[in-house]
């Protein structure tokens, strides 16, 4: 009946009959980390139009939601996904993934993900178009899913983190072209900008430095000379676009942020000179604490990785969330990241539970997955808070996450844009 009933909701609620009113026991104010107390939230289409004390009346066709002894706050924002794919032992992969498959595993991961309480979510690499496709099925209705912003197909520079050809015998490929994600001077790097661009993304991801699961040897190598990253970023800035750049090693690191990158990924040996231009010049760290512990504890496995792959997860993976500690520590802007795709999706709400037991407050692990997340992806005036004008992008919980951050593992409530997609009320 429970679901019928959301049908039902979301079938009216999309024809513009009905306005839904959120009668709500506990408001967050995440920028505050205060809490009002009986509050109605009034949704009309996918925004919120009013926000008044006490629980008004419901009148006409007004649809009212009980969420009177819930907690209640905006939808989460991950912003480092990767929806088309799992990591699976090396003995369990297939030979070969057809990008029609990927496809459909990035909706179900998306659905995962939805229901996981996280509304909007930045896929940072895919094999080819697969999440660009997935947007605009989501956006149309025809698949659950949080709001996607993609970067598309991931640029690296040949035999780099995110050349797909690493590990493959030399008689089975051709050489990549800035198209496919592979650069090697600053006129393939505006290309490959472009192309981006063409295809549709929001942003442009790039592979900063070596990377742990990729086929090559180094994991923290700078990959990008300083005239491909001024290429890539200025041509990014000049189309509209944000740009991450996957990181582990320092050189890097550097480069990337003296380029003028928007956000650092994992930032493993990140130090107090990178922390420091981070903060002169505004760039987000996105840490993927989870990511890091995950690989860490599947290194222990025999055989689990590749022989490349293995010893850069045992020194790698473990160092993310010392780093993160000292980031926060220091003042670095931290937007909430996962990676999730290395682990599983649907899990992402366990990088709440890694970063404050890293020594953030509850207060601001949330406050990273809403507001800075909000402001890394340059849709701060619509979404991140619960505000009038704001898309309606609610959820809700059982418990106080401001008390106790694993409250985050149970959301019994999803509105994205208006409309129902979870109540386990």
């Amino acid at each position: 009946m429970k679901n019928i009933t959301i049908a039902f909701f979301v079938f009216y609620s999309t024809l513009g009959f009905s306005d839904s009113l959120l009668h709500v026991g506990n408001l967050i104010e995440v920028d505050s980390g205060e809490i009002s107390k009986a509050m109605t939230i009034r949704v009309a289409g996918n925004k919120i139009i009013s926000i008044t004390k006490g629980y008004a009346a419901a009148s006409g066709a007004d649809v009212v939601i009980d969420l009177k002894n819930s907690f209640v706050m905006p939808g989460f924002m991950d912003m480092h996904v990767h929806l088309a794919q799992e990591y699976v032992p090396k003995a369990e992969r297939p030979e070969k993934i057809e990008p029609e498959f990927s496809t459909l595993f990035a909706a179900n991961a998306a659905e995962k993900t939805l229901m996981a309480g996280f509304t909007s979510v930045r896929n940072l690499g895919d094999g080819g178009m697969e999440t660009i496709a997935l947007r605009q099925a989501i956006s149309q209705g025809l698949v659950v899913g949080p709001r996607i912003f993609t970067s598309g197909k991931t640029i690296a520079t040949t035999g780099g983190h995110g050349d797909s050809t690493n590990g493959m015998a030399k008689d089975r490929y051709s050489p990549p072209t800035p198209e496919e994600g592979v650069i090697d001077s600053p006129e393939d790097a505006v290309k490959a900008v472009r192309q981006r661009y063409k295809d549709g993304t929001d942003g442009i991801k790039i592979t900063a430095t070596g990377g742990v699961l990729s086929v090559a040897k180094s994991g923290e190598n700078p990959q990008f000379t300083d005239e491909e990253l001024s290429a890539i970023i200025q041509t990014a800035n000049d189309y509209g676009l944000w740009t991450a750049a996957h990181a582990h090693g320092k050189e890097g690191m550097r480069r990337a942020v003296s380029a003028g990158i928007n956000s650092i990924e994992h930032g493993t040996y990140m130090d107090s000179e990178i922390m420091d231009l981070m903060i002169e010049k505004g760039t987000y760290y996105v840490p993927t604490i989870m990511a890091g512990a995950w690989v860490a504890e599947k290194a222990k496995i025999p055989n689990f990785f590749p022989t490349l792959v293995k010893p850069k997860a045992e020194a790698i993976g473990p160092k993310i969330t010392a780093t993160f500690a000292a980031a926060y520590k220091a003042g670095v802007k931290i937007a909430f990241g996962t990676d999730s795709g290395v682990s599983a999706h649907g899990d992402n709400w366990q990088e709440f539970i890694l970063m404050t037991e890293a020594g953030m407050p509850t207060s601001a692990a949330l406050k990273s997955a809403t507001i800075e997340a909000a402001k890394l992806l340059r849709v701060e005036e619509e979404l991140g808070q619960i505000k009038i004008g704001m898309l309606a992008d609610i959820i809700a919980m059982n418990e106080n996450p401001i008390q106790d951050i694993n409250a985050v593992s149970n959301i019994i409530f999803v509105m994205k844009d208006g409309i129902i997609f979870k109540n386990n009320l």
